[in-house]
Protein backbone atom coordinates (compact mmCIF):
# COMPACT_ATOMS: atom_id res chain seq x y z
CA UNK A 1 0.00 0.00 0.00
CA UNK A 2 2.87 2.40 0.76
CA UNK A 3 4.04 2.03 -2.85
CA UNK A 4 1.11 4.22 -3.96
CA UNK A 5 2.18 7.27 -1.93
CA UNK A 6 5.10 9.50 -1.03
CA UNK A 7 3.98 10.42 2.51
CA UNK A 8 2.13 8.47 5.19
CA UNK A 9 0.10 10.11 7.95
CA UNK A 10 -0.53 7.87 10.96
CA UNK A 11 -3.31 8.52 13.45
CA UNK A 12 -2.20 7.46 16.93
CA UNK A 13 -4.69 6.02 19.43
CA UNK A 14 -6.76 3.30 17.79
CA UNK A 15 -4.30 2.82 14.94
CA UNK A 16 -0.79 2.45 16.38
CA UNK A 17 -1.74 1.73 19.97
CA UNK A 18 -4.54 1.72 22.50
CA UNK A 19 -3.59 2.84 25.98
CA UNK A 20 -0.12 1.43 26.53
CA UNK A 21 -0.64 -1.56 24.25
CA UNK A 22 0.91 -1.38 20.78
CA UNK A 23 -1.07 -3.02 18.00
CA UNK A 24 0.78 -5.96 16.40
CA UNK A 25 2.82 -4.79 13.44
CA UNK A 26 2.41 -1.08 14.22
CA UNK A 27 6.07 -0.30 14.86
CA UNK A 28 7.04 -2.39 11.84
CA UNK A 29 4.58 -0.44 9.66
CA UNK A 30 6.09 2.92 10.60
CA UNK A 31 9.62 1.60 10.12
CA UNK A 32 8.65 0.10 6.74
CA UNK A 33 7.36 3.46 5.55
CA UNK A 34 10.63 5.11 6.60
CA UNK A 35 12.76 2.41 4.95
CA UNK A 36 10.87 2.99 1.72
CA UNK A 37 11.75 6.68 1.86
CA UNK A 38 8.25 7.90 2.71
CA UNK A 39 7.72 11.09 4.66
CA UNK A 40 6.08 10.13 7.96
CA UNK A 41 3.76 12.30 10.01
CA UNK A 42 1.96 11.50 13.25
CA UNK A 43 -1.42 13.25 13.15
CA UNK A 44 -3.65 13.56 16.19
CA UNK A 45 -6.55 15.50 17.65
CA UNK A 46 -5.47 14.43 21.15
CA UNK A 47 -6.24 17.36 23.42
CA UNK A 48 -5.36 15.86 26.81
CA UNK A 49 -1.57 15.58 26.42
CA UNK A 50 1.19 18.02 25.52
CA UNK A 51 3.30 17.43 22.42
CA UNK A 52 6.22 16.49 24.65
CA UNK A 53 4.12 13.85 26.42
CA UNK A 54 2.87 12.45 23.11
CA UNK A 55 6.38 12.18 21.67
CA UNK A 56 7.69 10.62 24.89
CA UNK A 57 4.94 8.01 24.74
CA UNK A 58 5.66 7.18 21.10
CA UNK A 59 9.33 6.71 21.90
CA UNK A 60 8.56 4.64 24.98
CA UNK A 61 6.34 2.35 22.90
CA UNK A 62 9.11 1.87 20.34
CA UNK A 63 8.11 4.25 17.55
CA UNK A 64 10.73 6.39 15.83
CA UNK A 65 10.04 10.10 16.30
CA UNK A 66 11.93 13.10 14.93
CA UNK A 67 11.33 16.83 15.21
CA UNK A 68 8.58 18.02 12.90
CA UNK A 69 6.85 14.66 12.55
CA UNK A 70 4.05 15.28 15.07
CA UNK A 71 1.07 17.43 14.09
CA UNK A 72 -1.32 17.96 17.00
CA UNK A 73 -4.55 19.93 16.79
CA UNK A 74 -3.99 21.98 19.99
CA UNK A 75 -0.87 23.56 18.47
CA UNK A 76 -2.83 24.49 15.35
CA UNK A 77 -5.55 26.09 17.51
CA UNK A 78 -2.96 28.06 19.46
CA UNK A 79 -1.32 29.31 16.25
CA UNK A 80 -4.70 30.37 14.86
CA UNK A 81 -5.53 32.38 17.99
CA UNK A 82 -2.08 33.97 18.28
CA UNK A 83 -1.99 34.99 14.60
CA UNK A 84 -5.22 36.95 15.09
CA UNK A 85 -4.28 38.47 18.47
CA UNK A 86 -7.35 36.91 20.06
CA UNK A 87 -7.98 36.53 23.79
CA UNK A 88 -9.45 33.07 24.25
CA UNK A 89 -11.74 31.67 26.87
CA UNK A 90 -10.18 28.21 27.02
CA UNK A 91 -12.35 25.18 27.72
CA UNK A 92 -9.51 22.72 27.36
CA UNK A 93 -7.80 19.99 29.34
CA UNK A 94 -5.31 21.23 31.97
CA UNK A 95 -2.53 19.32 30.20
CA UNK A 96 -2.66 21.67 27.20
CA UNK A 97 -3.35 24.98 28.92
CA UNK A 98 0.34 25.73 28.47
CA UNK A 99 -0.23 26.12 24.73
CA UNK A 100 -2.30 29.22 25.48
CA UNK A 101 -0.10 30.75 28.16
CA UNK A 102 -0.06 34.51 27.75
CA UNK A 103 -3.16 34.43 25.54
CA UNK A 104 -5.97 32.94 27.65
CA UNK A 105 -8.18 35.17 29.75
CA UNK A 106 -11.27 34.81 31.92
CA UNK A 107 -11.90 38.55 31.67
CA UNK A 108 -13.16 40.03 28.41
CA UNK A 109 -12.35 37.10 26.11
CA UNK A 110 -13.09 37.68 22.43
CA UNK A 111 -13.09 34.05 21.31
CA UNK A 112 -13.73 30.57 22.71
CA UNK A 113 -11.36 27.62 22.30
CA UNK A 114 -13.04 24.31 23.10
CA UNK A 115 -11.39 20.91 23.33
CA UNK A 116 -11.60 17.70 25.32
CA UNK A 117 -11.74 19.34 28.74
CA UNK A 118 -13.44 16.31 30.33
CA UNK A 119 -14.97 17.42 33.66
CA UNK A 120 -14.27 21.04 32.63
CA UNK A 121 -17.15 20.87 30.17
CA UNK A 122 -19.78 21.52 32.85
CA UNK A 123 -22.82 23.78 32.60
CA UNK A 124 -21.28 26.96 34.03
CA UNK A 125 -18.28 26.72 31.69
CA UNK A 126 -20.43 26.02 28.64
CA UNK A 127 -22.83 28.80 29.58
CA UNK A 128 -19.89 31.21 29.83
CA UNK A 129 -18.77 30.13 26.35
CA UNK A 130 -22.35 30.52 25.10
CA UNK A 131 -22.51 34.13 26.30
CA UNK A 132 -19.14 34.98 24.75
CA UNK A 133 -20.20 33.58 21.38
CA UNK A 134 -23.58 35.30 21.58
CA UNK A 135 -21.64 38.57 21.70
CA UNK A 136 -20.18 37.74 18.30
CA UNK A 137 -16.95 36.01 19.30
CA UNK A 138 -15.64 33.13 17.16
CA UNK A 139 -15.75 29.53 18.39
CA UNK A 140 -12.56 27.53 17.72
CA UNK A 141 -12.78 23.77 18.11
CA UNK A 142 -9.82 21.46 18.69
CA UNK A 143 -11.05 18.72 16.40
CA UNK A 144 -14.65 17.71 15.78
CA UNK A 145 -14.61 14.08 16.82
CA UNK A 146 -17.86 12.60 18.09
CA UNK A 147 -16.22 10.02 20.33
CA UNK A 148 -12.97 8.22 21.04
CA UNK A 149 -11.96 4.94 22.64
CA UNK A 150 -10.14 4.77 25.96
CA UNK A 151 -9.51 1.78 28.22
CA UNK A 152 -11.69 -0.34 25.94
CA UNK A 153 -14.72 1.95 26.16
CA UNK A 154 -16.18 4.55 23.80
CA UNK A 155 -16.06 8.06 25.30
CA UNK A 156 -17.96 11.20 24.29
CA UNK A 157 -15.61 13.70 22.64
CA UNK A 158 -15.67 17.49 22.33
CA UNK A 159 -17.46 17.52 18.97
CA UNK A 160 -20.83 17.13 20.68
CA UNK A 161 -20.25 20.24 22.81
CA UNK A 162 -19.04 22.22 19.80
CA UNK A 163 -22.20 21.24 17.94
CA UNK A 164 -24.36 22.30 20.90
CA UNK A 165 -22.78 25.76 21.03
CA UNK A 166 -23.12 26.14 17.27
CA UNK A 167 -26.80 25.26 17.45
CA UNK A 168 -27.50 27.55 20.40
CA UNK A 169 -25.56 30.58 19.14
CA UNK A 170 -25.75 30.33 15.37
CA UNK A 171 -21.95 30.62 15.24
CA UNK A 172 -20.16 28.20 12.92
CA UNK A 173 -17.06 26.82 14.61
CA UNK A 174 -13.60 27.06 13.10
CA UNK A 175 -12.12 23.59 13.45
CA UNK A 176 -8.38 23.26 13.99
CA UNK A 177 -7.58 19.59 13.60
CA UNK A 178 -9.18 16.69 11.80
CA UNK A 179 -11.39 16.72 9.73
CA UNK A 180 -10.50 20.31 8.76
CA UNK A 181 -9.26 20.58 5.18
CA UNK A 182 -6.93 23.41 6.20
CA UNK A 183 -5.37 21.21 8.87
CA UNK A 184 -4.73 18.35 6.46
CA UNK A 185 -3.30 20.70 3.82
CA UNK A 186 -0.99 22.27 6.41
CA UNK A 187 0.48 18.82 7.04
CA UNK A 188 0.65 18.05 3.32
CA UNK A 189 2.57 21.29 2.77
CA UNK A 190 5.16 20.19 5.33
CA UNK A 191 5.95 17.08 3.24
CA UNK A 192 6.74 18.86 -0.04
CA UNK A 193 4.34 16.54 -1.89
CA UNK A 194 0.89 16.90 -3.42
CA UNK A 195 -2.24 15.83 -1.49
CA UNK A 196 -2.85 12.94 -3.90
CA UNK A 197 0.55 11.52 -2.95
CA UNK A 198 -0.23 11.48 0.80
CA UNK A 199 -1.97 8.61 2.60
CA UNK A 200 -3.93 9.08 5.85
CA UNK A 201 -4.40 5.94 7.96
CA UNK A 202 -7.00 6.20 10.73
CA UNK A 203 -9.75 4.53 12.73
CA UNK A 204 -12.25 7.41 12.56
CA UNK A 205 -14.14 7.22 9.27
CA UNK A 206 -15.27 10.85 9.43
CA UNK A 207 -12.40 12.65 11.16
CA UNK A 208 -9.59 10.69 9.54
CA UNK A 209 -10.78 9.28 6.24
CA UNK A 210 -13.61 11.48 4.95
CA UNK A 211 -11.67 14.57 6.07
CA UNK A 212 -8.51 13.42 4.30
CA UNK A 213 -10.27 12.43 1.09
CA UNK A 214 -12.13 15.75 0.99
CA UNK A 215 -8.72 17.46 1.18
CA UNK A 216 -7.48 15.41 -1.78
CA UNK A 217 -5.51 12.77 0.12
CA UNK A 218 -5.71 9.01 -0.05
CA UNK A 219 -7.41 7.32 2.89
CA UNK A 220 -7.24 3.97 4.61
CA UNK A 221 -9.55 2.95 7.47
CA UNK A 222 -8.40 0.32 9.97
CA UNK A 223 -10.85 -1.97 11.76
CA UNK A 224 -9.32 -1.25 15.17
CA UNK A 225 -9.80 1.46 17.79
CA UNK A 226 -13.14 3.23 17.48
CA UNK A 227 -14.03 1.48 14.19
CA UNK A 228 -17.59 0.17 13.99
CA UNK A 229 -19.10 -1.95 11.23
CA UNK A 230 -21.54 0.84 10.34
CA UNK A 231 -18.52 2.94 9.29
CA UNK A 232 -18.39 0.93 6.07
CA UNK A 233 -21.53 2.73 4.91
CA UNK A 234 -19.85 6.16 4.98
CA UNK A 235 -16.41 5.14 3.73
CA UNK A 236 -15.51 7.14 0.60
CA UNK A 237 -15.41 5.03 -2.56
CA UNK A 238 -11.76 5.86 -3.17
CA UNK A 239 -10.66 4.86 0.35
CA UNK A 240 -9.37 1.48 1.40
CA UNK A 241 -10.13 -0.58 4.48
CA UNK A 242 -7.95 -3.12 6.28
CA UNK A 243 -8.21 -5.17 9.44
CA UNK A 244 -5.26 -3.52 11.16
CA UNK A 245 -2.21 -1.33 10.63
CA UNK A 246 -0.13 -4.45 9.98
CA UNK A 247 -2.10 -5.04 6.76
CA UNK A 248 -0.98 -1.66 5.39
CA UNK A 249 2.41 -3.19 4.61
CA UNK A 250 0.85 -5.67 2.15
Amino acid sequence: MFSDCQAVFFDLCGVLYEGDSVYPGAVDAVQAALRQGKVVRYVTNTATRSETDICDKLLRLGFPVEDGQLYAAPRAARDYVAARNLRPLCLVHPAILGYFEGLATEDEPNCVVLGDAREGLHYDALNHAFRVCMNGAPLIGIGRNKYFKDAGQLMLDAGAFIAALEWATGVEAVIMGKPSEDFFLQIVHSTGHEPKDCLMIGDDVNGDIVGAVNAGLQGCLVRTGKYRSSDDDTLPVSARIVDSIADCMN
